[in-house]
């Protein structure tokens, strides 16, 4: 039952995300086609634009007919680019899923077990080297670390690859060698907050009376960390990845810039610079649904780590 509502509560908040994506830009201030077309547009060159995007419908028959293309797949053509929105992030979609993904797993396979073992040592200097990290983690701009990075990394040691990408099917060892050190740049940030909630998660877990009773069972101590302390901070831990993977969607945008990677990010400030306006509805649609089924995968793993949620 917990997942069915879970999955029919996905419908509503999907036609509300669509509607306020649509009213952003449709009710904010100023004239969009006087936008689009620049400060020397004619009269005749605004009535086109108008009928072409068009904004001479009520606002309603707008809506109506934006989301009936949006149900069969239609975002809309690029104003200036000329072509499908869709297929405009289809072609850029892979540097900055493959990017996130990167980060991800080099975030989660890092900081669960840091934060775990400083959980278990409290006190020592792991711990305390973790707390350092976490605020100078907190501090730092990514997009300062990222350049910091590239002079020291790339220009200094030459050691990393700082510029461009390499689709994997084409080539993996140039995949993972152009993702290395953004994903570094990325991960730092929430390294920092997913290991400081997995401490304190699995500190409190490790205070409670189950886990003398384990030890008075003569369960080894690798057995009671893992299986009973991470085990029950799970749902938390998960948690605050589910919310660092959204803020790692406005830092992926960013990072690419400085990277140079031909993702998304580029895509987006190349739309918001020229004002094409379908093109940023897409993007926003675009990343605003990936956040929410994120979500939804992150709220049905509850049942996974804490089967008393099902119920």
């Amino acid at each position: 039952m917990f997942i069915l509502r879970r999955l029919l509560a996905f419908i509503p908040v999907m036609i509300i995300v669509a509607l306020i994506v649509f009213l952003m830009l449709h009710l904010s201030p100023g004239d969009p086609a006087a936008a689009i077309a620049g400060d020397s547009a004619t009269a005749e060159d605004l009535a086109r634009i108008r009928r072409e995007l068009g904004l001479d419908d009520p606002i309603v028959l707008q809506f109506w007919n934006w989301i009936t293309a949006l149900c069969q797949g239609d975002l809309g053509n690029s104003y200036f680019l000329n072509r499908p929105v869709a297929q405009l992030i289809a072609d850029r979609v892979g540097p900055t899923l493959s990017l996130a993904g990167f980060t991800i797993v080099l975030t989660v396979a890092l900081s669960v077990p840091l934060g775990t073992y400083a959980a278990y040592r409290q006190g020592g200097w792991v711990d305390r080297a973790l707390m350092a990290f976490s605020v100078l983690g907190f501090s730092i701009p990514s997009f300062v670390l990222g350049y910091c990075f590239v002079w020291y990394f790339g220009l200094h040691l030459n050691v990393f690859l700082t510029q461009g990408y390499v689709r994997y099917d084409e080539s993996i060892e140039g995949w993972i060698a152009h993702l290395i050190l953004p994903a570094v740049t990325l991960s730092c940030i929430y390294i920092a907050l997913i290991a400081r909630v997995t401490r304190a998660s699995v500190a409190e877990a490790l205070s409670e009376d189950f886990i003398r009773t384990a030890r008075a069972k003569g369960i080894t101590e690798i057995e009671v960390l893992l299986r009973h302390g991470l085990a029950n901070a799970a749902v938390p831990i998960v948690t605050v990845i589910g919310v660092g993977i959204a803020i790692l969607i406005g830092g992926v945008v960013v990072t690419e810039i400085v990277f140079a990677i031909p993702g998304l990010g580029s895509l987006t400030i190349d739309a918001v610079m020229s004002r094409d306006y379908p093109l940023i509805q897409g993007i926003t649609l675009f990343f605003s649904m990936l956040y929410m089924f994120i979500n939804l995968l992150i709220d049905l793993s509850y049942t996974l780590f804490d089967p008393r949620i099902r119920y």
